[in-house]
C-alpha cells in the first residue's frame, strides 16, 4: 500500500518516542564543530592576502556539507524512534429496533393546549418537535413514520437513513387526506410495517387526541394483531381536558381569515381515555398521557429508556513504519554528501 493511501484520517506515532531526545544533541554538536574547526593544514605569517579568494563558494560549500551530514544524523536518529503512520478503524455492531411511529394528524391536532420555546402551539407542531428529538436520540434504529387522520398513509417506511426521516417528518401536515381518526387502520397499516422476523426487537408508538370514529379496522382487532406479532406497543393519548384554542369548523373545514390563518376561539376539548386504555390493554403495551409539551417529552423519554438498543463497538489500529523510509532518507543524504565532499567541494590535503 501506498503512503499517500495512509495519510486521510492517520496520525503519527514514535514506537521509541524517547530516542527523539538525541535530536538535541545535534545543534550542540554543530556548534562545538564550528566553534573548534579543523586543523590548520598550512601555517601562514599572515592570511589577508588570502582571505578573498574562493571565501564566497568555500563557505557555501562547506555550510551545505555540514547541514547535509547534521540532515542524515537527524534522519537516522528519527529511524531509530520508530516512527509509524497509524490508523484507527471503528467497526461498530449494533442490534437496532424497528420503530414504527404512528401519529394522529387529524382536524383536533390543530388544537392549541401545546408549547413550544415558551410559545403557543398546536398539537401538532409540539408533536413534530419532539418526535424529531426521540429520532435523533436514536442513530441505530430502523424508523418509519405513519400519520392518520380518516386513513392511514405512509410518510417513510422504516429506514436508518434518519436525516431523510427528519425532512419528511418536516411535511406531516393536517389536511393531506380526509378528516377523521382512523386509529385501528393505522395500527394495522404500522403492524403489516413492523413483521419482519429478520429483526430482533418490533416497537409501535401510537399518539392520538381523539376516539376512533373512521378506516374499516377496529382498534381492538388491530390490538389482538399486535399482540399476537409481539410488537411492544406504547400509545399515548394527547390534549387537556377543558378549555383551549381550538379551530372554529364548519361543514367545509376549519374557518379561516382572508389571509388563509384559521380562526380559533376558547373551546371546552375532552380527551376520553377509555377506549384508548382498552386498547393498550389488549395490545399488552404501556399508556401514557401528555397534556403539556414537558409531559410529551417525559413519555419519549421513558419509552426511549425501556427500548435500548444493543451497540457493540471494537477498535482496531493498524500501522505502517516508517523506519525504511527514514533509513533510506538518511543513507540518501550521507551519500550525497560523500560524493559531493569527494567531487565537487574536495578539499586539498
Amino acid at each position: 500500500m501506498r503512503l499517500f493511501d495512509w495519510w486521510p484520517d492517520s496520525a503519527l506515532t514514535f514506537a521509541r518516542p524517547w530516542l527523539l531526545l538525541l535530536l538535541l544533541a545535534i545543534p550542540l554538536l554543530a556548534w562545538l564543530r564550528g566553534k573548534r574547526g579543523p586543523a590548520a593544514a598550512l601555517t601562514y605569517s599572515s592570511t589577508a592576502s588570502l582571505r578573498a579568494i574562493g571565501k564566497r563558494s568555500a563557505a557555501r560549500a562547506g555550510k551545505i556539507l555540514r547541514t547535509l551530514m547534521l540532515a542524515t544524523l537527524a534522519m537516522f536518529v528519527v529511524a531509530l524512534a520508530r516512527p509509524q503512520l497509524g490508523k484507527s478503524l471503528t467497526q461498530i455492531e449494533a442490534s437496532g429496533i424497528d420503530i414504527m411511529l404512528v401519529l394522529d394528524v387529524s382536524g383536533s391536532m390543530l388544537t392549541k393546549d401545546f408549547t413550544i420555546g415558551g410559545q403557543e402551539a398546536t398539537r401538532v407542531d409540539a408533536i413534530r418537535e419532539v418526535t424529531r428529538k426521540f429520532i435523533e436520540g436514536r442513530p441505530n434504529d430502523r424508523i418509519g413514520i405513519i400519520a392518520f387522520a380518516g386513513r392511514p398513509y405512509v410518510v417513510s417506511p422504516m429506514t436508518l437513513d434518519h436525516d431523510w426521516l427528519l425532512e419528511n417528518l418536516e411535511r406531516v401536515r393536517i389536511g393531506l387526506v380526509e378528516d377523521g381518526t382512523a386509529i385501528g387502520s393505522a395500527m394495522a397499516a404500522a403492524a403489516n410495517r413492523l413483521n419482519d422476523k429478520r429483526s430482533k426487537s418490533h416497537v409501535m408508538v401510537l399518539l392520538t387526541d381523539g376516539e376512533n370514529n373512521a378506516g374499516k379496522i377496529p382498534p381492538n382487532t388491530a390490538a389482538e394483531a399486535v399482540k399476537a406479532l409481539k410488537i411492544h406497543f406504547y400509545a399515548i393519548g394527547a390534549g387537556i381536558n377543558g378549555i383551549a384554542p381550538a379551530p372554529i369548523y364548519t361543514s367545509r373545514g376549519p374557518l379561516t381569515d382572508a389571509l388563509g390563518n384559521i380562526l380559533y376561539e376558547n373551546q371546552r376539548v375532552e380527551f376520553n381515555e377509555t377506549g384508548l386504555r382498552e386498547v393498550t390493554k389488549i395490545a399488552d403495551g404501556k399508556f401514557f398521557r401528555a397534556t403539556d409539551t414537558q409531559s410529551l417529552e417525559q413519555i419519549y423519554s421513558d419509552i426511549d429508556k425501556l427500548e435500548k438498543s444493543t451497540v457493540s463497538v471494537k477498535k482496531y489500529q493498524q500501522y505502517r513504519d516508517l523506519f525504511p523510509i527514514c533509513l533510506a532518507s538518511g543513507c540518501g543524504l550521507l551519500l550525497a554528501q560523500m560524493v559531493l565532499s569527494q567531487t565537487l567541494w574536495k578539499k586539498l590535503p
